[in-house]
C-alpha cells in the first residue's frame, strides 16, 4: 500500500520541529547581530568619550589665565600628523577654540553649538587623508570649566573594527546552523523513535484476521492519546471474535444437525430402484453430504487447535486415501492410481487433516475429471504429493483465488460450495507446507502438497 508521506504523522511532527528550530535560529541570528553592533557602538563611544576625558586632563592654565593642552610625547605622536586617523578639538564655554589637532577640524567645530552631557555624534570628510571622519561631541569637566570635547577616528578604523565583527557574526551564524541542523536531526530521530511503539501497533493490528482474532494490542509503552484508541480497537476484536465463535458454532450445529437426517435419506433412497430422476436426486443427496462433510472439517479447523507434533508416513497415509477413496471413483466411472516410494516418507503433522487434505485433492479431481479417465496420486520421497487429474485444468489467473473460501469462479460445471481447496490450503498452513497447482501440456492440473521432511523415530 502506497501511503502519502505528507499525511504521515511523523512527517507532520517533524516539519514543526524544522519550523521551530529554523525560527528560533532565525531569532536568535538577528537578537545575536543586534546586540553584537550594539555594544560595537557602545564600546566605540565609551572609548571615544574616554579619549575626551583623557585629553581634558592635559588641559593646564598658566599665570596669565591662558589655556592650553600639553600632551604627553605618546598621545602627541598620535595627534600632531596631519594625516592621522584621530582627530580632536577642544572649545570653552563660550565656543572658542582652545586646541585642535587639525585647523580644518578646529574651523568646522567652532561652528558647531557647545555640547552637552548627551554624545552628539558627527560624520564627515576632511579634505587629505582619510575620506570620512566620525565621532562624537560631549561636555567634560575640567579645572578650566566647562569644556565641549570633540574627538573622532578615521572611518576606515571603525569600518575594520566592524569588518571583523561581521566576520565574528559570520562564523557564528555557520556554528548556530549546525548546532540547529544537529539539533533538528536529533528531533526527527526522537520523533521517529517516539512513535515506534505506534507503528509496532499498527504492524500487529495489520496481522489480525479471521484466524488471528484472540490477539489483542498491547496497551504498554503508548502515548497517552493513542491508549483510549488502542482500548476502543481490543474491544471491538473482542466483539468480532465473539461473533465468529458463534458463527462456527452455527455451522457446526447445523452440519452435525444435517448429517442424521441426510444419511437417512440417502439410505431410503439407496434401497429405491426408479427411473433417471431419482439417479438425479441420489446425486443431489451425495453433494449435500459433500458439502455437510467440508462444514464440519471447517469447523474443526476453525473451533479447535490442531496438534501437528505426530509422525506418520506420507507415502503410506496417501495409499490409504487412495484404496478408500478407489470405490467412490468407480462408481462415478472414473480410476485412481497410486504410485508410492519404495521407502516410507517421514513427516510431521496430524494424520487425520493430512488425510483430509489429500481426499479433498483426489475428491475434487474425480468431480473435474471426464467418464472413464484416470486420476494418478503420487507420494515422492521429497515429502510432495501429487495429485494428477485429465480435466479442463485451472486457468493462469485464477490459480490464486481457488484457495479461497467459497469461491467457484465462472463457467465451471461443478456444483461444489468451494470449500474443498480451501480446507486443504488451511491444512497445509497449519502445517506450514504449501499447496499449489499447475497446468500439465496434454491437458489437466497437477495439485502438489508439500510437506517438511523429518527424521524418522528411534
Amino acid at each position: 500500500m502506497i501511503r502519502d508521506w505528507r499525511r504521515s504523522l511523523q512527517f507532520r511532527l517533524a516539519l514543526r520541529v524544522a519550523a521551530l528550530y529554523i525560527a528560533a535560529t532565525v531569532v536568535v541570528i538577528a537578537i545575536l547581530m543586534s546586540r553584537a553592533f550594539d555594544t560595537a557602538r557602545s564600546l566605540s563611544d565609551r572609548e571615544l568619550i574616554g579619549r575626551a576625558t583623557e585629553l581634558a586632563k592635559y588641559l593646564t592654565v598658566d599665570e596669565n589665565g591662558r589655556r592650553r593642552v600639553d600632551l604627553p610625547p605618546k598621545l602627541s605622536g598620535i595627534y600632531d600628523n596631519p594625516n592621522s586617523a584621530d582627530i580632536f578639538a577642544i572649545r570653552d564655554a563660550e565656543g572658542r577654540i582652545i586646541a585642535t589637532s587639525q585647523s580644518r577640524f578646529g574651523e568646522l567645530v567652532a561652528e558647531w553649538p557647545p555640547a552637552t552631557d548627551n554624545p552628539a555624534y558627527f560624520r564627515f570628510p576632511l579634505g587629505a587623508g582619510p575620506d570620512h571622519y566620525e565621532g562624537l561631541s560631549i561636555r567634560v569637566s575640567s579645572p578650566a570649566g566647562p569644556l565641549s570635547m570633540s574627538v573622532g577616528r578615521a572611518e576606515g578604523d571603525a569600518a575594520a573594527v566592524y569588518s571583523l565583527l561581521r566576520k565574528f557574526i559570520h562564523d557564528i551564524i555557520w556554528a548556530v546552523s549546525f548546532l540547529v541542523l544537529a539539533s533538528l536531526v536529533i528531533g526527527v530521530f526522537a520523533v521517529r523513535r517516539g512513535l515506534k511503539p505506534i507503528r509496532d501497533v499498527s504492524e500487529m493490528a495489520a496481522a489480525i484476521g479471521p484466524r488471528a482474532t484472540s490477539v489483542r494490542l498491547p496497551d504498554k509503552n503508548l502515548p497517552s492519546e493513542i491508549t483510549p484508541l488502542v482500548a476502543a480497537v481490543n474491544r471491538a476484536l473482542d466483539r468480532l471474535e465473539d461473533g465468529f465463535a458463534v458463527q462456527r458454532q452455527f455451522t457446526a450445529n447445523a452440519a452435525h444437525g444435517l448429517r442424521t437426517p441426510l444419511a437417512i435419506i440417502t439410505a431410503a433412497l439407496d434401497g429405491m430402484e426408479g427411473n433417471g430422476e431419482l439417479s438425479k436426486l441420489k446425486a443431489d443427496v451425495a453433494r449435500m453430504n459433500r458439502l455437510i462433510e467440508q462444514l464440519l472439517r471447517v469447523a474443526r479447523l476453525d473451533g479447535i487447535v490442531l496438534d501437528v507434533a505426530g509422525i506418520m508416513d506420507l507415502n503410506e497415509v496417501a495409499g490409504r486415501v487412495v484404496e478408500a477413496m478407489a470405490p467412490w471413483a468407480l462408481a462415478r466411472e472414473r480410476m485412481i492410481a497410486f504410485n508410492g516410494t519404495e521407502t516410507p516418507v517421514v513427516i510431521k503433522g496430524n494424520g487425520h487433516a493430512v488425510e483430509d487434505a489429500i481426499r479433498n485433492l483426489v475428491e475434487n479431481a474425480v468431480v473435474h475429471s471426464p467418464v472413464r479417465t484416470e486420476v494418478v496420486v503420487t507420494a515422492n520421497p521429497d515429502g510432495s504429493v501429487h495429485v494428477v487429474d485429465q480435466g479442463p485444468g485451472i486457468p493462469g489467473s485464477d490459480r490464486k483465488r481457488i484457495f479461497e473460501r467459497f469461491w467457484r469462479g465462472k463457467g465451471k460445471g461443478s456444483n461444489g460450495a468451494g470449500l474443498g481447496l480451501a480446507i486443504v490450503a488451511e491444512i497445509m498452513r497449519l502445517h506450514g507446507g504449501t499447496v499449489d497447482v499447475d497446468s500439465r501440456s496434454e491437458g489437466g492440473a497437477i495439485f502438489t502438497l508439500r510437506f517438511k521432511l523429518t527424521s524418522a523415530p528411534q
